[in-house]
């Protein structure tokens, strides 16, 4: 990888033995490990058993959580945030792990649509929940930065499972509860 990445810098006309970008390739190729480490992650070690009996069936939210991925067109961020909700049947998931599950997909190359269905299956995989919703909101530097430009556009995907699908009024107390 430090290899591919010297070659694309000096590609673009730029001097590898200049001072600023002696270990450049080094470091960028470190960095594109991180931003992509989801896929050596896999569900039920980001899970790790957190998983615990409940007899709450009322809705559970994590709202406003971070993201950052890669388009999987430009190699270009997109960042943005990410409302999870599900209805427990007998079972919640350790609240970190919401998170963690969001950042396992995103840390790969992706489009958003994808990355909304991809937690939300999961979400539903490991709590068999009544319903999940998924919510992401992000700006993609691939239409800030290059083509169109527009610089405050941005981009909504949502998923919804179980009763999140079937039930308007479930779905609609998620909504009004996400922009509280």
């Amino acid at each position: 990888m430090e290899q591919a990445y010297a070659n694309i810098i000096t590609a673009v006309g730029e001097d590898l033995n200049r001072a600023g970008l002696l270990d450049t390739p080094k470091r960028a190729a470190k960095a594109f490990q991180y931003l992509c480490k989801g896929y050596t992650e896999d569900l039920n070690t980001i899970v790790n058993n957190a998983i615990f009996p409940s007899d709450n069936d009322q809705m559970v939210i994590v709202k406003d959580i971070e993201l950052y991925s890669l388009c999987e067109h430009h190699l270009l961020p997109f960042i943005g945030k990410c409302h999870v909700a599900y209805l427990p049947d007998g079972n919640v998931l350790g609240l970190s792990k919401v998170a963690r599950i969001v950042d396992m997909f995103a840390r790969r190359l992706q489009i958003q649509e994808n990355l909304t269905k991809q937690i939300a299956d999961a979400i539903q995989q490991v709590t068999g929940a009544k319903g999940v919703g998924v919510i992401i909101e992000a700006k993609h530097m691939c239409m800030m930065m290059r083509g169109v430009e527009k610089q405050n556009s941005v981009m909504s995907s949502s998923v919804m499972l179980g009763r999140f699908r079937d039930n308007a009024q479930t779905r609609n107390e998620f909504l009004s509860l996400i922009k509280a």
